[in-house]
């Protein structure tokens, strides 16, 4: 990343340009200080200290390199649609049955794969911003550099990425519009499941999601959740705490003959740029499936 020093950087230190106004985290500055050329200027090396001048070229070693690439990710065509991509973030509309990244049993078949092979043609690192279980369809984002990598995470953790999913329960919520409000945990001696518990347990995060029906009918309902927090399995668990589980959730609920998976799609995300901070909106249609099950049941859109 090259930065050519102008009238409004002149005067600031290079940590000052950094921090308010790259965003820059502590962690990247830190790994940038002890890098080899990770900060020049001018082409010299210089300290987070040096006062820019006005016509000076900052440089900052943010691109990836090859010993940055997983060895275990192969390149694979796969079909995936591309909600929104710049050179820093890539949001997909993720199918079911696609794990986010490779695992045993997974080495060729995921979301990772199917980005490595569209970005064949470069040094290509998969960073996920958010992460969906293999059988939840929907936006995904995942950032394509370093420095949209920390800003996202940033974004992430300080709640300003917005995300809204719709799914089928197996029950009707008693209230039409409501706030879920719980704790949660891994289930003891289960690397999988999680559970709702009390917020003395070891191991407790709360848990917040809003929800509305947005139609109900012959015992099931189509709701929209917007998680607030973002625990794993989230709104799966919190859904079957209230009696009403996602359908087709063999974990916490069970399966269904009308759908193969649980019946969970992450329709919408709103999210700050990393370098813009302009506000981007990415929408996912249902998959078929999904659309199959909400015309099975009665349920409207």
């Amino acid at each position: 990343m090259e930065i050519p020093v102008d009238g409004r950087l002149a005067g600031m230190t290079i940590r000052e340009v950094l921090t308010r106004e790259l965003g820059f985290s502590s962690n990247l500055i830190k790994k940038l200080k002890f890098s080899e050329n990770g900060i020049l200027v001018d082409g010299a090396f210089v300290t987070v200290r040096h006062v820019l001048r006005e016509g000076e070229r900052l440089t900052l070693s943010t691109e990836d390199r090859e010993e940055d690439v997983s060895p275990y990710l192969i390149p694979v065509d796969l079909p995936v649609e591309i909600l929104y991509e710049d050179e820093w973030i890539t949001a997909v509309n993720k199918p079911p049955d696609m794990p986010a990244h490779p695992s045993q049993g997974h080495r060729l078949d995921t979301l990772a794969n199917a980005l490595a092979w569209r970005y064949r043609d470069r040094i290509y690192v998969f960073r996920p911003v958010n992460r969906l279980d293999r059988d939840t369809s929907g936006c995904m984002l995942t950032s394509n550099t370093k420095d949209a990598s920390y800003k996202m995470y940033a974004a992430m953790t300080g709640g300003l990425i917005r995300k809204e999913y719709l799914a089928v329960l197996d029950g009707i919520p008693r209230e039409r519009e409501g706030v879920l409000r719980s704790f949660m945990r891994r289930k003891p001696d289960s690397v999988i499941e999680r559970q709702e518990c009390a917020c003395e347990d070891e191991g407790a995060r709360e848990a917040v999601t809003e929800y509305r029906v947005l139609s109900a009918s012959d015992g099931h309902a189509l709701v929209s959740a917007r998680p607030v927090t973002g625990r794993t399995h989230q709104l799966r668990v919190q859904f079957a705490g209230i009696g009403c589980p996602i359908t087709g959730d063999s974990l916490y609920g069970e399966a269904s003959p009308l759908i193969a998976r649980h019946a969970l799609h992450s329709v919408r995300t709103a999210f700050p740029h990393p370098m813009t901070g302009e506000t981007i909106r990415v929408e996912a249609p249902l998959p078929p499936d999904m659309t199959g099950l909400v015309d099975a049941l009665g349920l409207t859109e």
